[in-house]
């Protein structure tokens, strides 16, 4: 399996070097304030932020089609509510990343932690490496392509969008899912309550396939994947279910 460029949504031409920020030498705040304070319109479509060592928050709240290269490992919700910004993190993210994102993207080369894609309503994230317990809780619309393994809750309550998994999937995989759609390569450990097998039909693997150029996959087939989905046995209170709420 081959990882390219992942399509992004497109940035402004770049004419000149992007405005750096150093975090070893400028607080946080000032980066995402800068962030914050970028017009519409405004020429700065690219930035680099150098030294982040693990820092929180970091490019959180981004609403301008700009891109950001991330230079290091970044800490909790980086890239959060991200909406428009195209997002790379050459190294791990702590958890939360891509928490609440309405668009654009975000790219982390290394290892997610806990809750990667969270609530998330667009947009799509990239997570090259593993990602841990509850990737896609109560995702709502947000496209999530982890090249790795997922830990064990992901997707639970998934409302909407698409999780594609390359690798393993934990226990409890899709616990009281929605509408939302899975597609596992590799092996699930258990399903949780009102998760099933699904048919993967053209149009899925039509969907999966678009997902995977985008992510930017190579040398993987749709046809290689299980999709899983809501049995919707949960829907509606029913007595005989009780046990599964």
């Amino acid at each position: 399996m081959n990882v390219t460029n992942v399509a992004t949504t497109p940035a402004r031409e770049v004419n000149y070097a992007p405005r750096v920020f150093d975090l070893a030498t400028t607080p946080l705040r000032d980066l995402n304030q800068a962030l914050h304070q970028i017009a519409d319109g405004a020429d700065e479509p690219a930035w680099e932020v150098l030294n982040p060592k693990g820092s929180h928050a970091v490019a959180a709240g981004v609403d301008q089609p700009i891109t950001i290269e991330v230079r290091g490992s970044v800490g909790y919700y980086c890239g959060g509510m991200n909406s428009k910004g195209n997002i790379t993190v050459h190294g791990s993210a702590g958890p939360g990343v891509g928490e609440n994102m309405m668009s654009g993207s975000i790219v982390v080369k290394g290892d997610a932690s806990q809750y990667a894609g969270a609530t998330g309503r667009g947009g799509l994230l990239v997570i090259e490496g593993n990602a841990s317990s509850r990737c896609g809780i109560s995702m709502k619309g947000i496209d999530i392509v982890v090249c790795g393994n997922v830990g064990h809750m992901s997707a639970f309550m998934a409302q909407s969008g698409n999780l594609v998994v390359l690798g393993d999937a934990g226990d409890a995989l899709g616990d009281s899912i929605y509408e939302a759609r899975l597609f596992v390569r590799g092996n699930v450990k258990s399903l949780g309550a009102d998760c099933i097998k699904k048919e993967m039909r053209p149009e899925h693997l039509a969907k999966l396939r678009e997902l995977l150029d985008r992510a930017g996959v190579k040398g993987v087939k749709p046809e290689e994947f299980t999709r899983y989905g809501s049995a919707r046995t949960l829907y509606n209170f029913n007595i005989d279910n009780a046990d599964a709420y």
